[in-house]
């Protein structure tokens, strides 16, 4: 034993305690270890996905050309996201698919070729669920189209209303939203409206151009599709309208025969005539889980199969929206509800 009362064995003992570090730290280190390890695999399965999904774009194979164009057409139709498309794909690369995918410029609509008369009497209206692969809907059949008018908010100029409100104010059964609208960066209050504004043959706004694209009604009742004056408006008798494009149906000639309309997928509204009068509303569900959303091309499909002769787009986005019967049937995709609008179409 030494002087100090403190034996060699104890001294190991002492310094193996010593040298020794506490299991806190081999924990952490094995912890942090783990941790690195699994970012390193998240990151390569994101490299890995990110080289696929790359090549899935630019692969010259249909299937992964039409999700390509899907993808740019759906980015470069938003306010906001269009830095989706641009930070892959060139300015010409982008305008060679908006170009190819764009419905055709069929010119206006004939009157005379939509029979009105003899449909007075039949009031009624049928709600259609429409239910498709990837989106959700419904579809307003106005029977008389004598019934179909163009609202608009109190307010214009300053504000917009919602479709709930327009139809309080007009004694309307049902509702959809109208035409377009300023509406910069997705934040507009939807006090003013784009185009021209007439409802009961009274223009309520006019923009400062020479011809209007024009989707209203005239005094027959007939869908008026077309790009007019506003002399020509005037002598056509037209009594409501609003402006918005592209026309999906001219004559019962679809208007996209190749490509998806070049707008992508979002939520939809859109107004239609058969040959009989009668009136089609159609209002599809987007960016949400279950629908995410149509084309174009879906839009005058659907319009088509049940007997639209001219068919307009109408604002869509989070826009779209369907009163109908004292409550909102769709599913408005803005996270606040139904936006507001200057413009509607109405039925009383």
């Amino acid at each position: 034993m030494s002087n100090t009362g403190i034996s060699r064995s104890s001294n190991s003992i002492i310094q193996l305690r010593a040298d020794r570090k506490p299991a806190g730290i081999y924990y952490y280190s094995r912890k942090k270890k783990r941790l690195k390890q699994t970012l390193k695999g998240m990151l390569s399965l994101f490299l890995i996905f990110g080289l696929c999904f790359l090549g899935f774009l630019y692969a010259p194979v249909k299937p992964f050309e039409m999700l390509r164009n899907l993808w740019v057409t759906s980015a470069m139709t938003t306010l906001n996201h269009q830095y989706l498309a641009t930070y892959l794909f060139s300015g010409a690369e982008i305008q060679e698919i908006m170009d190819n995918n764009k419905a055709a410029d069929l010119g206006n609509s004939h009157p005379s070729n939509i029979k009105t008369l003899g449909i007075e009497n039949n009031t009624g209206t049928e709600l259609i669920d429409i239910s498709q692969k990837g989106f959700k809907g419904y579809l307003l059949k106005v029977n008389n189209p004598k019934r179909v008018k163009v609202a608009a908010t109190r307010y214009l100029g300053e504000k917009g209303e919602k479709a709930e409100d327009i139809a309080k104010e007009n004694g309307a059964v049902a509702v959809i939203n109208g035409g377009a609208f300023d509406d910069p960066q997705g934040n507009g209050n939807g006090g003013q409206p784009l185009g021209i504004l007439i409802s009961d043959d009274k223009i309520l706004y006019k923009a400062p151009v020479s011809a209007f694209d024009i989707i209203g009604l005239n005094n027959d009742n007939v869908l008026i599709l077309g790009h007019y004056t506003l002399n020509q408006i005037k002598q056509m008798g037209i009594r409501d309208a609003v402006s918005f494009s592209p026309f999906l149906v001219i004559d019962g000639k679809p208007a996209i025969t190749h490509g998806d309309g070049g707008w992508g997928i979002a939520p939809r509204t859109a107004i239609g005539q058969t040959r009989d009068g009668s009136i089609l509303m159609l209002v599809i569900d987007g960016r949400q889980i279950g629908s995410i959303g149509a084309t174009l091309k879906d839009v005058q499909d659907i319009m088509l199969e049940y007997g639209a002769y001219n068919v307009a787009n109408l604002d869509g986005g989070a826009s779209a929206v369907l009163y109908y019967n004292g409550e909102i049937v769709n599913h408005p995709s803005s996270q606040y509800g139904e936006r507001h609008a200057p413009s509607f179409f109405i039925v009383k």
